[in-house]
Parts: C-alpha cells; sequence; structure tokens
C-alpha cells in the first residue's frame, strides 16, 4: 500500500473521531446544528459547532462587550431558526433589544431578565439552562470559576440548551469547564464603493481555547444573513490590558 498524503489525513480523522467518542463526545441532532461560521467551524471537533455546550466571551473592555453582544446575536440567528426563545440575564442590561434585530432576531423571542446581583445570575442561568424547551441562554457574568462553569456544563448535558457567558473585564481569568473561550473585538469596516457611511458589520473573533479543537484568529463580517470570513485578517483591533491576556495564548 503506497502511503500518501491524503491516505495520512483519514487515518489522523479516524483517530480523532475515535477520540472524541472515548472522552464522551456525542453529537446530537442539536448538538451539530450548523453555524455557518465559515473557517472558525472548522476549528471545533468535527468541524462542528458545539451546541448544546457553554461557551464563555472575554471582553477586557467595553467596546469588546458591545462587539460580543453582536456577535452572540448572529449566532443566536442560527439556534433561533426553527423554534424556542433565548434568555438574557444581566444586572445592567446593555443591550439595545431592537438592535438584535439587525442580525435576523425579533426582539420578541428574547426574555430579558434583569437581577441584582451575580449570584443571582448565576442561579437563574444554572435554572434556565436546564429548560430543554428554549434555545439559547446568554448570561452577563463578570466571574466565573471552574466549580460554577461545571454546573452550568453539567445542566446543558442534559438539555442540550447552548449557553453563552459574557465577562465583562473580568478581575481573573482562570480555567473553567466550558466548551469554548471566545475573544471578540470590532475590527474596522470597508464601506460599498461610491457609498457614504459605515460597511457591513466586523468582528476580530478569536478562540482562545477550544475543547478538543483548534485555537486560533479569523476576521469575520455580517453579510446576507450569515458570517463571512473577510480576506484580509490584518485589520486594527482594540489592544487588550496585558493583565486580562491568557498566558498561554495560541493563534
Amino acid at each position: 500500500m503506497i502511503v500518501t498524503a491524503e491516505n495520512k489525513r483519514e487515518v489522523i480523522s479516524q483517530l480523532q473521531r475515535k477520540m472524541l467518542h472515548w472522552q464522551g463526545y456525542q453529537a446530537t441532532a442539536r448538538h451539530t446544528v450548523r453555524m455557518s461560521l465559515g473557517p472558525v467551524e472548522r476549528a471545533f471537533p468535527n468541524g462542528v459547532f458545539p451546541a448544546g455546550s457553554i461557551h464563555e466571551f472575554i471582553a477586557a473592555a467595553p467596546e469588546q462587550a458591545a462587539a460580543s453582544s453582536g456577535f452572540i446575536g448572529g449566532l443566536l440567528t442560527r439556534l433561533m431558526r426553527q423554534e424556542g426563545v433565548c434568555l438574557w440575564i444581566s444586572a445592567s442590561r446593555t443591550l439595545f433589544p431592537p438592535a438584535i434585530g439587525a442580525f435576523g432576531v425579533t426582539p420578541d423571542r428574547i426574555v430579558f431578565i434583569d437581577m441584582k446581583r451575580e449570584r443571582d445570575i448565576l442561579w437563574a442561568t444554572e435554572e434556565a439552562l436546564k429548560c430543554s424547551g428554549l434555545a439559547a441562554v446568554v448570561a452577563e457574568l463578570r466571574e466565573l470559576d471552574f466549580a460554577q462553569s461545571r454546573r452550568l456544563q453539567l445542566a446543558v448535558e442534559q438539555s442540550r440548551v447552548t449557553g453563552f457567558v459574557l465577562r465583562s473585564q473580568p478581575l481573573r481569568i482562570g480555567n473553567t469547564a466550558c466548551a469554548a473561550r471566545w475573544q471578540v473585538s470590532p475590527a474596522p469596516s470597508a464601506p460599498e464603493a461610491g457609498m457614504p457611511g459605515v460597511g457591513l458589520p466586523r468582528w476580530r473573533v478569536e478562540l482562545l481555547k477550544v475543547r478538543n479543537g483548534s485555537p486560533g484568529a479569523w476576521t469575520l463580517e455580517w453579510a446576507a444573513g450569515r458570517f463571512a470570513p473577510v480576506a484580509d485578517p490584518h485589520k486594527q483591533t482594540v489592544a487588550l490590558p496585558e493583565r486580562l491576556v491568557p498566558e498561554q495564548r495560541t493563534g
């Protein structure tokens, strides 16, 4: 048998699928929703966005928190395409509900819950993630430790609800049980030729950590109701404070 590069890739792919199976990774119908993330999606196990898991978003500055909210809105478009509603839980609602409509999600399908304390937000988030009738749950939490994230992950393993935890200016970034850790920054848009004003929304998307996947960084644009990769990845992004940059950073 002649060993070729194609044969090697197939052997590696088979081994990766077996390892995911041994580690308990199960791709259910609700777990394999296609998010149309282009090259970003290929960074996940088997090239599929891990729905039915907890995703952590780190926002080192207010502009990153705003960019993350918009990016999550694009993800909700896919998760809520068929049915279901989303709960958005926070202490100070910073999202302007009609703005989410720019990403194809009608505000009446998002239920906003305002809490006063972080521990109340954490409790409400865990209980919401147990409700299989929901499409997704978004929680704005500043701090999240491993034990807390593990409780959230255990909740979604039964319900298969997708959870997003948006951490704005956290004091400490440690290990969590989340399936992926994201950092989304605003990127300069490109106005259409001959047209005034700003262009389509763009983000610099970084996967800092991804379970059983490959971290990386990409520039994406929201166009025609979906994410599209931008040809030039070398765009100016928001500088991050050194104290919030993880020690081991890939991509």
